[in-house]
């Protein structure tokens, strides 16, 4: 391995920038005089490690303007009066904990304590002020000149880097081979040094939906028949005993049912579950038990929601949601069950009941009724311990009701929508008789579409607004429709037959078909189930040691891939219903690829 000196390293290192960013080259500042920073030493009591000398006779810092070469996350180079400023802040804040820290051994001051005197702040972090960037360990030791990092609210932390020369040398080496430097490469756009995140991403994920479609969904194993109950008889030849176990203990009651519910009118069960995007394959009959079991297996499920439905009075059916993601409470929901009718959503969040209406895809806030309980009283049994309900809570009373309540509420608001509704739903009778109702999971619809931010004006160090400015609007689309088709190959959605013609018909500027529950909406729809899927099985499998094989095989570079297809699809929705300035934002926010400026302007230029 070739060891480079502080020179060498400086030699390389403005070589490349005099080459190919002469502005960042122009903003290197010339020497520091050596009386200077003998006179840093004595102010701040220690003595700079040779390389950080080295480096500071080879320049005193940088001039902090646009352009500024900089060491990535870590900011530019400090120089002597920036070390000197930088250092004496921190040993300021840090003087409070001194006293806590006096315990730690000189190792563990190095690496535990907040801001030994010793330590020295050698770069001015992303902000380019004394909050963050890269330390030395000026302290004699085993630490000695050895590189650390520190961000403001964060404990600081030693790096792998030996000392500033290995710093250096590593620098250099990333702007001649255009590598990575602590996750981020560097670049020459425009004579200035800038750096961008590039990523690759596994090329075919592992499919939690292809998990799920291939797992079995649990049963509700089948109640076992009682045992008959024998009449006693006393025995007639001596005395005997009759024993009662628990006496006199509370027995806790589950909680009472208060799902949110949605109900819509002149809409038949199956139609209101097709609506919510009902997964065809998981259509049937649950009890109420069984929906919330199957909900509940996340291999299985993959995180779907899980709803029930049925009839519930003159002409309303209802849905009620046993498990996943909450979805009554989203408006691109309510406003999708409710065009051509009325939907009416009953739900419920701590002491809060809330009734919201909907008609014909708009919200009537003169509708809405809200009741908000307060919380009184924590329930105990007999002995004094808490009473919990089945999800561990434990209950409090509302006068007379339980808690997790606002029973009163519920049941009054309910009450309230068969008067004026004639809607007649008994949460607690809810499939409780011989039929039990249409179930499905749910493939969510999608969030509706932010509104543009206005005006865009850069993204990752470019200046969108300017090339918005001057380029033709004809000649932008084409672009950022050839940046889109470089987006969905970086990132493999353009192997989905749904998108790939997408792209193809942006290309020859056709329009294309957005329609809810068309083919390509279902593909991104399916998209974003997968990314919801993977982050929560990969969390599973993080934080869950009985967490099943299956579960397991998730990786987080499956779960990197999903997310960043997800993204990618929502870029193509982007393009297809936002300004084009905006859609642009987000296309070139996205690319993967750390060349996509030279890219851009090939694809300009055509």
């Amino acid at each position: 391995m070739t060891t480079f000196s502080v020179d060498q390293s400086w030699d390389r290192i403005e070589t490349w920038l005099a080459q190919h960013a002469a502005v960042s080259h122009g903003l290197l500042r010339p020497p520091a005089r050596p009386q200077d920073i003998a006179a840093a030493e004595i102010r701040l009591g220690v003595t700079f490690p040779p390389d950080l000398t080295e480096s500071l006779l080879r320049h005193d810092g940088v001039q902090l303007q646009d352009g500024t070469a900089t060491l990535g996350y870590y900011g530019p180079l400090s120089g002597v009066e920036d070390i000197v400023r930088s250092t004496e802040f921190l040993r300021d804040i840090g003087e409070d904990l001194a006293e806590a820290e006096d315990e730690l051994d000189e190792e563990e001051r190095d690496q535990y304590a907040y801001w030994p005197h010793e330590r020295l702040l050698i770069s001015l972090g992303i902000g380019w002020q004394s909050s963050d960037g890269l330390f030395l360990v000026s302290r004699s030791g085993p630490h000695h000149g050895r590189v650390g990092r520190y961000f403001d609210e964060d404990s600081p932390s030693l790096t792998e880097w030996p000392g500033l020369g290995h710093v250096l040398a590593d620098f250099a080496t990333a702007l001649e081979d255009g590598t990575p430097f602590d996750g981020r490469t560097p670049l020459a756009f425009e004579g200035r040094l800038i750096w961008d995140t590039g990523a690759t991403v596994v090329p075919d994920p592992l499919s939690p939906l292809g998990l799920a479609a291939e797992a079995t969904e649990p049963l509700v194993p089948p109640t076992p028949t009682p045992e008959p109950v024998l009449p006693f008889t006393p025995r007639t030849d001596g005395a005997y005993a009759v024993l009662t176990f628990g006496a006199g203990a509370s027995t806790a009651q589950e909680p009472p049912r208060q799902p949110d519910v949605v109900f819509v009118t002149g809409v038949p069960p199956e139609e209101l579950l097709a609506g919510l995007g009902s997964v065809p394959r998981t259509v049937r009959p649950r009890s109420r038990e069984q929906a919330r079991l199957s909900a509940a297996a996340a291999v299985w499920a993959a995180y779907r929601p899980m709803v029930r439905a049925g009839w519930c009075g003159d002409g309303w059916s209802y849905a009620a949601q046993e498990g996943g993601d909450a979805q009554f409470g989203r408006p691109e929901v309510m406003r999708r069950l409710s065009r051509g009718t009325r939907a009416v959503r009953l739900s419920k969040q701590g002491p809060e009941v809330r009734v919201t209406v909907f008609a014909d895809g708009v919200e009537r806030p003169e509708a809405a009724r809200r009741v908000d309980s307060p919380r009184e009283d924590y329930v105990t049994d007999a002995d004094g311990q808490p009473v919990r309900g089945s999800d561990g809570q434990q209950w409090q009373r509302i006068g007379v009701d339980p808690w997790p309540g606002s029973t009163a509420a519920y049941a009054r608001l309910l009450a309230g929508l068969e008067q004026e509704y004639g809607i007649t739903w008994n949460p607690e009778g809810d499939g409780d008789g011989d039929e039990e109702p249409t179930s499905a999971l749910l493939l969510p619809v999608l969030d509706d579409m932010p509104p543009a931010r206005h005006p865009v004006t850069s993204v990752r160090d470019f200046d969108l607004g300017a090339l918005v400015d001057r380029t033709p609007p004809h000649r932008l689309r084409s672009a950022m429709a050839a940046q889109l088709a470089r987006l969905a190959s970086e990132t493999g959605i353009d192997t989905y037959p749904e998108i790939a013609q997408a792209l193809e018909r942006i290309r020859r500027d056709e329009p294309v078909d957005l329609s809810a529950d068309g083919a390509l909406d279902l593909r991104m729809r399916t998209l974003s189930a997968e990314a919801r899927a993977a982050r929560g099985l990969l969390d599973a499998a993080r934080h869950r040691a009985e967490t099943a094989p299956v579960t397991a095989a998730i990786t987080a570079a499956d779960d990197a891939a999903w997310a960043v297809r997800e993204s990618a699809a929502g870029a193509l929705r982007s393009f297809l219903l936002l300004p084009l300035p905006a859609a642009a934002e987000t296309v070139l926010n996205l690319r993967l690829s750390v060349r996509w400026r030279d890219e851009l302007a090939a694809d300009l230029a055509d």
